[in-house]
């Protein structure tokens, strides 16, 4: 490149040794790199086609640079040549480019230049110096705003903050998606279907470690929303760490070919009491007697087994409480950035995430900004997203207290955001609260006939937990049930199918 340096504006060239700036240090550039790159694309337009996606007027170091640049965009874009002739006329007078010969520069950036088949790895160069410089001044924004003691912000906040900033500019660089033929995508399907096939399961998606509902849903799939509903006392938090372990699992068994290392974000539990979940569920023993230290001494081998078993997982508990969907997704990215095995993230719960201005007078609108949130998130990191939510108490007041679309809380965004909306009912609680009481002058016959048939239905509905497939963007919805152990926090798979009520 030393052809072009006769051509570097006066006011970019290197300070003459001696004159008190040798100690000065500029921001990262190269122009000889940047007239060779202009250079190229005003000799032969199609150069532009290879970079035009990845570089844009400003991450250019020379200002004057960034305005050829621009106006070659500009033309280009109108279909038009761009060339020293056709851009002359709007560089003549520029005092940009006065210094250096204003419209003549033009002329001589191509002059100068032998071949346009490095286009691309001089784009690459101008945007690698580019960030560079971006990264100079975000770290000076991070020390400045560390040295205002702004009251209103706290520190965790700016670290947040940074943060973001760091992730869009590593995001920044990305080649956008461009478009695919039909050919291409039909193409892509088969491959999918191809690979539900060979599978035992016959699923595409992350396993749910439940065999009727990865039939339902052919797994959790890449980029969706998946919301879990239910009302306390339900085992959403159970489901939702059974269908976790249930990925990380298969992952390790299948050594990263199915399944997915999973992010829980935990903002009602503790890791610890996350972990006791998990003990019970691995152990046999009632989670509330290991709380409670009501357990043998020969116990403490299979809590060791079980933590063997459970460790090597790729399973990662964020319990931070009350964070808001903004520093969610910080932490999110950073934990995917640090764990390249993460494929799946569940959120418990919705309903205890905040937006980024607390809306007080409307919970509706920030209810709606976290769930297009977390929908992003589940594009951006191109996961699956499981995302637990209450349900509200208009179930309490129905006779059939079966859950509905309708009964989520502040239900329209919910919906409409989510790729798949799943509940989970267990009669068998509601059954429990209904025992019979003797009537007023009711004989001992009838009581006891009343007792014995409520008795008999307890049975028919003893641990039998219904999933609910209420929205299904990809397939079918309906109702799978599973079996539901209350004392280990357990849900598996029902030896014989149930029939469930549609």
């Amino acid at each position: 490149m030393s052809e072009n340096r006769n051509i570097i504006p006066a006011s970019f060239r290197p300070p003459v040794a001696g004159s008190g700036f040798d100690n000065l240090r500029r921001p990262p550039n190269n122009l000889e790199v940047e007239q060779a790159l202009l250079g190229a694309i005003l000799m032969n337009n199609a150069a532009y086609e290879k970079v035009g996606e990845m570089l844009r007027p400003e991450h250019f170091y020379d200002p004057a640079h960034s305005r050829i640049y621009a106006a070659v965009e500009t033309l280009i874009s109108r279909g038009q040549i761009a060339d020293p002739r056709t851009l002359r006329g709007m560089f003549d007078n520029d005092p940009a480019l006065t210094a250096v010969g204003g419209g003549n520069y033009l002329a001589d950036l191509v002059t100068s230049v032998v071949t346009i088949i490095n286009a691309e790895n001089y784009a690459q160069l101008i945007y690698e110096l580019y960030l560079r410089r971006q990264l100079i001044g975000l770290g000076e924004d991070v020390v400045n705003n560390a040295y205002d003691q702004n009251v209103e912000q706290r520190a965790s906040d700016q670290i947040e903050s940074a943060e973001q900033k760091l992730f869009q500019l590593s995001q920044t660089g990305e080649a956008k998606r461009s478009y695919v033929d039909l050919n291409t995508s039909l193409s892509s399907s088969i491959r999918q279907a191809e690979i539900a096939f060979r599978r035992d399961s016959h699923i595409t998606g992350v396993t749910t470690g439940l065999r009727d509902l990865d039939y339902k849903l052919a797994g959790l799939h890449k980029s969706d929303l998946i919301i879990l509903a239910g009302r306390p006392a339900m085992g959403k938090t159970a489901l939702a760490t059974n269908i976790g372990i249930a990925a990380a699992k298969a992952m390790r068994e299948s050594g990263g070919k199915d399944g997915a290392g999973v992010a829980f974000f935990s903002l009602e539990m503790s890791s610890e009491q996350v972990a006791m979940r998990l003990l019970a569920e691995h152990t046999g023993i009632p989670s509330n007697e290991i709380r409670a230290g009501r357990f043998q001494a020969d116990d403490f081998t299979k809590f060791m087994e079980a933590s063997q078993r459970l460790s090597n997982m790729s399973f990662y508990i964020d319990d931070t409480p009350a964070i808001s969907i903004a520093a969610l997704r910080t932490r999110a990215r950073r934990m995917q950035r640090l764990h390249k095995d993460i494929g799946m993230i569940i959120v418990d719960y919705l309903q205890l995430l905040h937006g980024s201005a607390r809306r007080d007078d409307n919970r509706v609108l920030e209810i709606s900004e976290i769930t297009r949130g977390l929908k992003a998130l589940a594009k951006e990191l191109n996961v699956p997203v499981m995302a637990l939510s209450q349900l509200s108490r208009n179930v309490e007041n129905r006779e059939d207290k079966r859950p509905q679309l309708s009964d989520l809380r502040e239900s329209g965004s919910i919906e409409q955001d989510a790729d798949v909306v799943m509940f989970v009912y267990r009669e068998e609680y509601y059954h429990a609260q209904n025992e019979p009481k003797r009537r007023d002058n009711e004989s001992d016959d009838a009581f006891n006939n009343r007792h014995q048939r409520w008795q008999e239905q307890g049975e028919k509905v003893r641990n039998i937990a219904q999933i609910i497939i209420g929205k299904n963007r990809h397939g079918p919805t309906g109702t799978v049930a599973a079996h539901f152990d209350g004392r280990y926090t357990r849900f598996s798979d029902l030896e014989q199918r149930y029939d469930v009520p549609e």
